[in-house]
């Protein structure tokens, strides 16, 4: 089983066969495109459309081009060559998938950032024509789907004497990180939540009932299995961020120097906020056109307050999406497990119970969590382990709860976060055009 990022476009020939670069989640040259054809006055979109396509799929492309369709219709406009000699585009844990298999196939799950699924069932099987139609792409490029964990087929005999695999090993459908993290974590069931600080970062869970939030960009797409969705939602940056402050410090300290230094610094960093939003947000708001930047600096600041503010502003960004999240189920999402790079951290492990006022269950080798998953969703599809097994076989490192000292601090703290952003929205888009 394969997991790995989604929303990214791999064309290849009828033999797997990359014919042209990868286009990544990032890749926003397809924007001015997907807004020709459903651009208009509604959160950006046309009216039928917007319509049309929350009420299929749950969700509706990027109107930056950020996504598969984006990728699609820059790729058939701009490389008309790429776009012939391809016989499908592929997700990159499909493009591997069939690397493995021969086999090209994709999931529900894999091309839920194509937002061309029918999911008001909560285990379709084909692409929705209507949305093929309005989107603008050639729906026979599009890989056949197959259940989310079901069998593709076996290892091909090279690939296995490359790898030193067992021949005929079984192929699950490969997942996203968001579907492999449900798993590495193991917050399978119904309301079971974690979240990711990842290079980017996202708080979800299973539910029963499909639903879009376009205001906060919160929506659930195809699940696990067992007739449920996931929320999703994504934060375009959140580990990276500390990342990037690493660099502009010279890139030779270590982060766990990083965040040995943010510890000196009293919680409330100095005073200094950090807004996360380096290349632009998507959830809880969507505006690509937002930046990141330190406020209420003074002569008393200090490189611990700094690295100790990225920290907290990422924990921040996380309060807002959270808050989304709860409204969006209805009801309390705690005990939440934290899993990726940045949960290596216990400080910032602590630093998101205090802000959240929720307890935190930092997962063991957390940076490992989406590899967990992959071999989690491989045991079940094979019936070796049962879904309701997976929280019990996931091992803990620590658990945080909130401290009311330093709860009371944040709790102040925010208040101003969210207006950090609406008091320069209309900075941010006439610097970023």
């Amino acid at each position: 089983s394969i997991t790995g990022q989604w929303a990214s476009t791999v064309p290849v020939d009828a033999a797997g066969v990359p014919v042209g670069p990868v286009m990544l989640w990032m890749d926003s040259r397809g924007g001015s495109l997907i807004r020709e054809r459903i651009g208009g006055p509604v959160s950006g979109f046309k009216p039928r459309e917007i319509a049309e396509w929350i009420r299929r799929s749950g969700g509706a492309p990027s109107l930056d081009g950020a996504d598969p369709i984006g990728h699609h219709l820059y790729i058939a406009k701009h490389h008309p060559e790429v776009a012939a000699a391809a016989r499908w585009y592929l997700e990159p844990v499909d493009y591997l998938t069939m690397c493995f298999t021969g086999v090209a196939s994709a999931s529900p799950a894999s091309m839920t950032g194509s937002w061309l699924i029918d999911t008001r069932s909560s285990n379709p099987t084909s692409y929705d024509p209507l949305l093929i139609s309005m989107a603008g792409i050639d729906g026979s490029k599009l890989p056949p789907l197959s259940p989310f964990g079901s069998v593709v087929g076996t290892i091909s005999p090279i690939v296995a004497e490359e790898l030193g695999l067992p021949v005929g090993a079984s192929v699950v459908t490969g997942q996203p990180d968001l579907h492999s993290a449900v798993y590495g974590a193991g917050a399978v069931m119904v309301g079971e939540a974690h979240m990711a600080i990842s290079t980017s970062g996202w708080i979800s869970a299973p539910t029963t009932k499909k639903k879009t939030d376009i205001v906060r960009q919160v929506a659930t797409v195809p699940g696990i299995g067992d007739g449920n969705y996931l929320i999703a939602n994504n934060h375009e940056t959140a580990g990276l961020c500390l990342s990037w402050l690493r660099d502009l410090l010279g890139g030779e300290v270590g982060f766990d120097d990083l965040t040995e230094l943010a510890s000196s610094s009293a919680p409330g960093a100095g005073g200094v906020f950090f807004t996360p939003w380096l290349n632009g947000e998507r959830s809880p708001i969507a505006d690509r056109r937002a930046r990141g930047g330190f406020h209420n600096l003074s002569l008393q600041t200090t490189q611990a307050d700094l690295v100790r503010a990225v920290m907290e502003g990422v924990a921040f960004n996380n309060l807002w999406l959270h808050q989304a999240v709860e409204k969006f189920t209805k009801g309390r999402v705690d005990d939440i497990r934290m899993i990726g790079g940045g949960a290596q951290s216990d400080l910032w492990c602590q630093i998101h119970a205090d802000v959240m006022d929720r307890t935190i269950e930092q997962v063991a080798d957390p940076l490992y969590c989406g590899l967990r998953g992959a071999a989690l969703v491989a045991a079940v599809a094979l019936g070796e382990v049962q879904l309701h097994e997976l929280r019990g076989l996931v091992p803990l490192r620590e658990t945080y709860r909130p401290d009311p000292a330093a709860r009371s601090v944040y709790q102040t703290m925010f208040k101003e976060f969210p207006k950090l952003y609406s008091s320069q929205k209309r900075f941010f888009h006439r610097m970023n055009k």
